[in-house]
């Protein structure tokens, strides 16, 4: 199982630091070469100094300096090779944990956005936390340490067959009762593994969910109850890494006596063969001296061999969600981010309202859904359909708003336009071809999205706007916040552009972060804008420059909005009810409210609520 799991190891690094590892291996083995010629410089100075003193034989000053020089190379070479093999295996195991984040994160991005609906952030937290910070620190120092005992104890256990096969047997069978012991070291921690992994899910995800949720957890008095849950988590953790270091003590310190006592039986076989004259005294004190040097490296590899079996499942569940399948992200043609003019947009009906401006009669953005069907959980039992046959023509610059009931399928559906994700069946084209045709990156530059809650990072306020464009000049930064009406209350703060913002964006006002995310949409400049309630949530007072923001957005852009205000509907080119995944009605302002339908029934209720006052 041990060489399971250092294989397994080598093959989750990269190739670069697949050969640092290999590379220290090499280094390691000249490392214990150098070790064992401790005992060649021990072994000359004791035959000098016995000679001398029982046989009366001329002590020659040479003898002195061999041993020295010896011990010198030794000394200086483990030095070096320590320092190489340290360094190699440092830069290996940190450059892997790095690479494997930098990889999970690219990986989750191509994941179906069902992915993280049935998975809890707190999992994906931990990877690439937890797990991460195992393999880049312990997993190296464990995986190196336990090799690097192993190595060294057996280059010792050969050195000895050179001064006396018997006592090199003895070391032999304490060695392989060493490994035995060890073996139900790494068998104790097994289950208690296991658990470790998922309480450090368990213990970040109720963190998360508990800061995340800390408005909702005071506003409903529930800061008792959430804290207990939290205590819960965090005790149960505690728990298990108790379980975990109490089930490996009994084990280590059988696993100490066993190399103490080898250490012992060298000892007294050494003497006892002295003593029937079968081993000269020389031999006799280098082997003593051995007893006492044999297991250092090997004990302290042993002690972390226990965590072996975590890094074993660290590795395991990393290399699970990079094995996860991603949506066909090269597709089978690539946009460059526009779409050739050869591609021809699927016929239009009747219905299909005629494109603003001056739109060229074949659309370059034409957006069409064709009898789509898509449900969550499909691999359940009980799948849950959210979008049932949808078809629905957009033409490049019109703008497309969709309304009706909460939990309609509004915003699924607009996630499919975009290929959030795919399809049950039914197809999504844009300008005629099947967006899962196109690679995953180019079919994005396409579309901007402007969502209801607005995630900014922990970052400058100029590196949030520019973030679809990393190197985008200051100039184009503060154009877009112009645009996006933030640049006068962005100027007022302490920094201007340079002011770090909190993570999510949470030292600004609601409608202070719908203008940066808008002003990020406008520095991406795509042709299609999905909006999804963006001004739900908007105060009075920022209102009025969150749609200033929003027009300079969509001038000349093929949009989709899902929008609850009137004001933000009726003057769309088509207007889309969508109830229970289906398309319930279909026209414009004029059209719907004519009909006497739900959308009428929807506008009458807003002009309603509009005329309360207090």
């Amino acid at each position: 199982m041990m060489f399971e799991t250092l294989i397994k190891f080598f093959k989750f690094c990269d190739e670069e630091n697949r050969k640092k590892f290999t590379g220290s291996i090499i280094v390691g083995i000249f490392n214990s070469l150098f070790m064992a010629l401790r005992i060649a410089a021990v072994a000359v100075m004791l035959r000098g100094v016995i000679g001398t003193a029982i046989y009366k034989l001329p002590f020659e000053t040479k003898t002195i300096w061999i041993s020295f020089a010896i011990m010198c190379v030794s000394i200086v070479g483990g030095i070096i090779t320590r320092k190489v093999t340290a360094m190699w295996q440092c830069e290996g195991g940190y450059r892997t944990c790095a690479k494997k984040r930098i990889e999970i994160a690219e990986h989750l991005r191509y994941l179906p956005m069902g992915y993280f609906n049935k998975n809890s952030l707190g999992e994906i937290t931990s990877v690439t936390t937890n797990t991460m910070e195992a393999v880049g620190d312990i997993a190296t120092r464990a995986v190196m340490m336990v090799f690097q005992g192993l190595l060294d104890t057996a280059l010792i256990v050969v050195m000895l067959f050179f001064f006396d096969w018997r006592i090199a047997l003895v070391a032999l069978a304490g060695f392989s009762l060493f490994e035995f012991v060890n073996l139900f070291m790494r068998l104790a921690v097994k289950n208690v593994s296991a658990d470790k992994i998922r309480v450090d899910a368990a213990e970040i995800g109720k963190v998360l969910e508990y800061i995340q949720g800390i408005a909702e957890v005071k506003a409903y008095n529930l800061v008792g109850k959430r804290n207990r849950e939290l205590n819960e988590v965090i005790d149960r953790r505690k728990k298990t890494l108790i379980k975990m270091e109490m089930s490996c003590i009994p084990v280590s310190n059988i696993q100490s006596l066993v190399a103490k006592l080898t250490g012992v039986a060298m000892m007294i076989a050494s003497i006892f063969f002295y003593l029937n004259n079968t081993m000269t005294l020389a031999d006799c004190s280098t082997m003593l001296v051995c007893s006492f040097m044999l297991f250092n490296a090997l004990e302290a590899g042993g002690n972390y061999s226990a965590l072996l079996r975590t890094i074993d499942l660290g590795v395991t569940k990393a290399s699970a969600i990079l094995n996860l399948p991603t949506m066909d992200i090269e597709g089978k043609k690539n946009m460059a981010g526009e779409v050739s003019p050869s591609l021809q947009p699927a016929s239009q009906s009747s219905a299909t309202p005629t494109p603003r401006g001056n739109a060229p009669k074949t659309p370059d953005h034409f957006i069409e859904a064709c009898s789509v069907d898509f449900s969550y959980d499909t691999g359940s039992k009980n799948p849950r359909k959210i979008i049932d046959n949808i078809s629905l023509s957009i033409p490049e610059r019109t703008t497309t708003a969709i309304v009706g009931p909460s939990g309609g399928g509004k915003t699924t559906f607009c996630h499919l336009l975009a290929r959030f994700w795919d399809v049950d069946s039914g197809k999504v084209t844009l300008n005629g071809t099947d967006v899962r045709d196109y690679s995953m990156d180019d079919l994005m530059k396409n579309y901007s999205f402007v969502f209801q809650n607005v995630y900014l990072f922990h970052d400058t306020i100029a590196n949030n706007i520019r973030f679809g464009q990393p190197d985008a000049p200051m100039e184009k930064v503060i154009a877009a916040a112009k645009k996006a009406c933030c640049h006068d209350f962005i100027s007022a703060l302490p920094n201007g552009y340079d002011t770090v913002i909190g993570e999510g964006g949470a030292s600004l006002s609601g409608g202070e972060r719908q203008r940066i995310s808008i002003a990020r949409a406008i520095m991406k400049d795509s042709p299609i804008i999905i909006l999804d309630e963006a001004t739900a949530n908007v105060d009075p007072e920022n209102e009025r420059d969150l749609m200033a923001a929003i027009n300079e957005l969509t001038k000349e852009k093929t949009v989709i909005m899902i929008a609850h205000r009137l004001k933000t509907v009726r003057n769309a080119d088509q207007i889309v009810v969508i109830d229970r995944g289906r398309i319930a009605e279909q026209g414009n302002h004029e059209e719907l409210v004519a009909k006497g339908g739900i959308y009428s029934r929807f506008i009458t209720s807003r002009k309603e609520a509009v005329s309360w006052k207090l």
